[in-house]
């Protein structure tokens, strides 16, 4: 009643005011300096490289210890803003209260694909959450939402590594692509209606995207199931990919939406499309979308407006429920403006646009990132951590590249870099697109070109810019295994004489 309803001391009300609002903010933008205003030194520097925020849990936990303590602690005891900013606190101390419970829940699932594993822990976090003033719904929600937290920041901090501003930004950009930009309006209206919401990715080939639609994808909500113990679908299996660009035009739509036995030549069985196998607590990532032709995106659009697909020889529906990311390196305002990308499909696609910074940027910014990244991957691609590899592999880099280097592939062409310098110790990095582009122009005014050089250096410049066959005999209006034919000739040549 509003008779007996308690109102916060000024001291409570101005510290849960302030440590609301950087539990409801986006992780990637709370700084150790704001942190730092709400807890002592000791607390901050106690945390290490963890996140500043885990420094405000022992500080907040004793705070709502003495507010128990006064009997002054009760959900029940509260309205309007002040209710919420204890609800916020409670929330925030239960989710780091079993945050080493959920990290080992999440390497579990990891390790056992398609098989849900049982959540020991959950009965004591549904008991606590009770105790702390929420119902069971509301219980079970909130747990649903702390094991999808922890899966966001593991996902988005480990597999996007990077201190330069433009990765800062990124990591925020893709927070709030799973969660919105207001952790509240998520929880009461989004959390189960997110499928609504299609993402596209863009940035240049090897910069990254692919990692950053599977943090996004295997950070969905999945229900906590009560009666068996567990979430309802694994988390290994959340996340289903297809790249348009490895298919032929023919066999793209048996790919994306199955087909019936009988449905065309060589359809011997019955056949699930990646559309079929996504979880309805899953998300498909369509990359190289930019590849799709305007009939496949015509179908496409039609998934995303009625979330429904009809297998190819069907005539019966069925229903789509996940989430769709899409990803393209090409310049999808220049396809739009020569109609080879639809302006609907477009607009359906992009409820979220995030551009993947490139390499070149990451180490403008912030020239010690390649030391960083060097150290990533040479981990993983070794299984543990080796300075003496690190060393070399930089050493080589140094030495052999100009400090402008473009890194044209990005990341994907700094890990190739590490294998070839641990096999031959040297690296000397790949030729721009730029100066392959000057080059074939300088010998195509010059007349130098005889009519089969010409035609395998004019492939050769296509496909360096689309990294795909299809595009290049649209474009040349070649049949692929002639495409094929030309670059290899092209390779030769420039193997018996490097101008070309």
């Amino acid at each position: 009643m509003a008779g007996t309803q308690l109102r916060l001391e000024p001291d409570d009300r101005q510290f849960l005011a302030a440590a609301s609002a950087l539990i409801m903010a986006n992780p990637f933008d709370v700084s150790r300096r704001q942190v730092a205003a709400l807890v002592p030194a000791s607390a901050l520097a106690a945390v290490g490289d963890h996140h500043a925020l885990t420094a405000l849990f022992p500080v907040l936990a004793a705070r709502l210890d003495r507010l128990s303590q006064r009997n002054a602690g009760s959900l029940t005891q509260y309205a309007g803003e002040e209710r919420q900013w204890l609800a916020d606190a409670r929330l925030f101390y239960g989710y780091h209260r079993f945050l080493p419970d959920l990290d080992r829940l999440i390497g579990q699932e990891l390790a056992q694909p398609r098989q849900p594993t049982p959540a020991a822990f959950a009965d004591a976090a549904l008991a606590l959450l009770r105790e702390q003033g929420f119902n069971q719904t509301e219980a079970v929600r909130y747990f649903g939402l702390f094991y999808q937290l922890r899966r966001a920041y593991r996902f988005i901090d480990s597999a996007l590594i990077g201190s330069s501003p433009c990765m800062r930004q990124f990591r925020r950009a893709l927070w709030n692509n799973i969660f919105g930009c207001d952790l509240r309006v998520y929880e009461r209206y989004l959390w189960n209606r997110m499928e609504d919401f299609s993402t596209l990715l863009l940035g240049e080939t090897g910069s990254g995207k692919g990692s950053a639609a599977a943090a996004i994808g295997r950070s969905v909500f999945i229900p906590f199931d009560p009666a068996s113990n567990r979430f309802q679908h694994g988390v290994a299996d959340t996340f289903l990919t297809v790249n348009l660009a490895e298919f032929p035009e023919s066999l793209i739509e048996s790919e994306l939406f199955g087909h019936r036995k009988g449905a065309f030549t060589g359809a011997v069985d019955d056949h699930q499309g990646v559309f079929a196998r996504c979880s309805p607590y899953g998300s498909l990532f369509l990359d190289e979308i930019g590849d799709a032709s305007l009939g496949v995106q015509i179908k496409l659009l039609r998934v995303l407006q009625e979330r429904a697909f009809t297998p190819v020889g069907s005539h019966k529906p069925q229903r789509f429920c996940g989430r769709v990311i899409a990803a393209t390196h090409q310049p999808l305002a220049e396809l739009r403006r020569q109609g080879r990308f639809r302006q609907d499909f477009f607009y359906r696609l992009c409820s979220d646009a995030i551009t993947v910074p490139p390499l070149r940027q990451r180490l403008s910014e912030t020239p010690a990132e390649l030391e960083l990244l060097t150290q990533a991957l040479l981990a993983r691609l070794l299984g543990s951590n080796s300075a003496e590899a690190v060393d070399l592999v930089l050493t080589a880099l140094r030495r052999d590249l100009p400090a402008d280097y473009g890194w044209p592939g990005n990341v994907r062409e700094l890990e190739q870099a590490a294998r070839r310098i641990l096999l031959t110790g040297r690296y000397c990095g790949e030729c721009s697109d730029e100066s392959s582009e000057s080059e074939f122009w300088r010998q195509l005014q010059s007349g130098l070109l005889d009519a089969r050089a010409l035609v395998a250096n004019y492939c050769a410049l296509l496909y360096q810019r689309s990294s795909n066959y299809e595009e290049v005999a649209r474009r040349t209006g070649l049949d692929r295994r002639t495409v094929r034919k030309h670059l290899q000739t092209h390779r030769m040549m420039k193997t018996k004489n490097p101008a070309f």
